[in-house]
């Protein structure tokens, strides 16, 4: 892929690395991908400015039915994806919004799909290659009286995009060519389509998107001497924990560092308050524990109290606190600055700059190729060896959870 001429140069996200070095290492696309965020978010903005018309056209009507169901899936960070904009988009939309992935729906469609509700399902897919998303599709096609779906990929030739031009309840939603990641972790695609889908239901605003591309370039340029200090420390367990829309962020940010390390690095994800439910077991000396603060003020006071009871426990090798506003009441390292007024959906943006430098880093630090990570490739880019089941017609419906 030909870089946008606005795009940055791979060593831009590595500072005192070279683009060649970082060739030779097995990380240019990946640190190009990360450092690119900002210039395809305003791509991706544009290109939504262009198609709201349509989608308007496709989705006011469905959403005028009180009865709608909206289902959020995809599979790892597409999941995730899903698992950031819930809360959003039932605040958003006053009404019944479920992240359910594609893994969790091909295996069990009768627990989660009701054939009398009317569904939108959203799908979210990087290459769209992935077998669970054609086959929740299909799944729904079959099980639902009542179906619409609402498709964000990354790729115009994958399986998924295909599907969609079959379906006339289908709307499709191909993002820029940059957003479809070269690299083996889902960076710059994650964080696209989590915008696009943000843009398309207004939980994020089309003139809010230019500040949120400067934010992203100050919070990357903060987060590199942030992340390289931390990857020195070679951290052997890392925990993220962040609360509603923010807890989809701390799983994607512990994939991202399982991914790029190649599971060298113990990473998990967990909520604020659920972190102290037996996951907290995990600290030792040697763990990094992040937690992402949330702009909402109710949300920060739980958040205040957990990071006052590592810091009082002194168990951890370090805890560190990223957020958008400041609170004199503890003693936050903040990469975010200049977004004062950004609700969380806009928070989990610019925090997943910070996750995925780390991610880099950490993986060069202990010498793995970050494009590549896994030498023994029993894990790839697009998942491999699913054997999709046909669903048998007379399975017995169950009420959907």
């Amino acid at each position: 892929m030909t870089p946008d001429r606005d795009t940055p140069a791979p060593s831009e996200v590595c500072p005192g690395r070279s683009d060649a070095e970082l060739a030779q290492r097995g990380a240019a696309c990946t640190a190009r991908e990360i450092a690119q965020q900002p210039v395809v978010w305003q791509q991706v903005a544009r290109l939504l400015e262009r198609e709201q018309p349509r989608l308007d056209r496709y989705l006011k009507p469905l959403l005028a039915d009180p009865a709608l169901r909206v289902v959020l899936t995809g599979a790892g960070t597409s999941a995730f994806i899903g698992v950031c904009l819930a809360p959003a988009l039932a605040r958003q939309l006053q009404r019944r919004v479920d992240a359910i992935a594609t893994t969790d729906l091909v295996t069990g469609p009768q627990l989660y799909l009701q054939r009398d509700v009317p569904t939108l399902l959203v799908s979210f897919a990087r290459s769209g290659n992935s077998p669970e998303s054609v086959a929740t599709i299909d799944l729904a096609e079959q099980l639902l009286d009542q179906r619409h779906h609402l498709i964000f990929t990354c790729n115009a030739d994958g399986a998924l995009a295909a599907r969609a031009a079959s379906l006339t309840s289908a709307q499709l939603i191909v993002l820029p060519e940059a957003a479809n990641d070269r690299g083996f972790a889902m960076t710059s695609s994650f964080s696209s389509m989590l915008l696009a889908a943000s843009l398309v239901f207004g939980v994020v605003a089309t003139a809010a998107v230019p500040r949120l591309a400067d934010a992203g370039r100050g919070a990357m340029a903060r987060a590199h001497p942030l992340a390289e200090g931390l990857a020195e420390q070679r951290f052997e367990r890392v925990v993220y924990l962040g609360s509603n829309e923010l807890r989809g962020l701390a799983f994607e940010a512990a994939l991202k560092l399982l991914e790029l390390t190649d599971g060298r690095t113990v990473a998990i994800g967990d909520s604020v308050l659920g972190f102290r439910h037996g996951p907290k077991t995990i600290i030792n000396g040697r763990t990094l524990v992040v937690v992402f603060q949330s702009s909402d003020s109710y949300a920060r006071t739980y958040e205040r109290d957990l990071l006052a009871e590592l810091r009082r426990d002194a168990c951890a090798g370090a805890v560190l606190a990223l957020g958008a506003r400041g609170d004199s009441r503890d003693s936050t390292q903040s990469a975010l600055e200049g977004v004062d007024c950004a609700n969380d959906i806009e928070v989990a943006l610019l925090s997943v700059l910070f996750a995925q430098i780390y991610a880099l880093r950490q993986s060069l630090t202990i010498g793995l190729t970050p494009d590549r990570p896994n030498a023994a490739g029993v894990v790839s880019r697009v998942v491999q060896g699913v054997t999709i089941y046909p669903w048998p017609r007379n399975q017995v419906d169950v009420p959907g959870r």
